[in-house]
């Protein structure tokens, strides 16, 4: 039975950051998924992990990442890809965020650069924010998924087991563990089919 929903925030609740990073290639000259490609050498100890950890701050992983790119041949701002980290709510997912709401507990997992508490003092994002019962982020607890430590936190913060989790993410690599410990788990690439399996986990309704 499940007992809390656990969500991702970049790519679930907010539109996805690879759609971001793909128009700022584009507009480089850049060939398809090069942040991608970049972030898969070392991802745990790579500029990325660190930046995530709070291990160094935005100046030292533009050094980093840059550094890591043109060992790898590649010419990139480190800037703009940190601007596309901003994404747009979805008004579906913060629909459904409401009616769960309602019935049970809510976590939000981030991997993020800057906690949250710094970057939202008000607006919409806030007010979303504000839905969840634990914020758990990267930059705050020096831990990431898919650190199994991660969910751990979410789940001692919640007072849940994993089994009586589910648990929503964009990315494959980030289910693995959540499904491995007993998690349900929802992949997010269509939020509209997302949200259909998820109602289906709960057994009631998200419209």
């Amino acid at each position: 039975m499940i007992k809390a929903v656990l969500f991702d925030f970049g790519g679930v609740i907010l539109t996805s950051p690879f759609d971001a990073f793909a128009l700022y290639e584009n507009e480089a000259g850049l060939p398809p998924d090069t942040v991608r490609f970049i972030n898969t050498q070392n991802p745990d100890g790579n500029a990325w992990a660190l930046m995530e950890r709070n291990e160094v701050d935005e100046a030292g992983f533009c050094e980093l990442f840059e550094a890591e790119a043109l060992a790898l041949g590649i010419e990139i701002s480190a800037r703009r890809v940190l601007g596309c980290l901003q994404g747009e709510l979805r008004p579906e997912m913060v629909a459904a965020l409401r009616i769960i709401k309602t019935r049970l507990p809510l976590a939000l997992l981030t991997n993020n650069t800057v906690s949250m508490s710094k970057t939202h003092h008000g607006g919409e994002q806030a007010e979303v924010l504000a839905l969840f019962d634990l914020v758990v982020e990267s930059s705050v607890v020096g831990v990431r998924k898919p650190e199994p430590e991660f969910y751990e936190i979410a789940c001692r913060g919640l007072g849940v087991l994993p089994e009586e989790c589910v648990f929503l993410d964009d990315l494959g690599v980030n289910l693995k563990p959540a499904r491995a410990m007993g998690m349900t788990t929802i992949k997010v690439t269509d939020p509209a089919s997302a949200l259909k399996e998820l109602a289906t986990a709960l057994n009631f309704s998200l419209q």
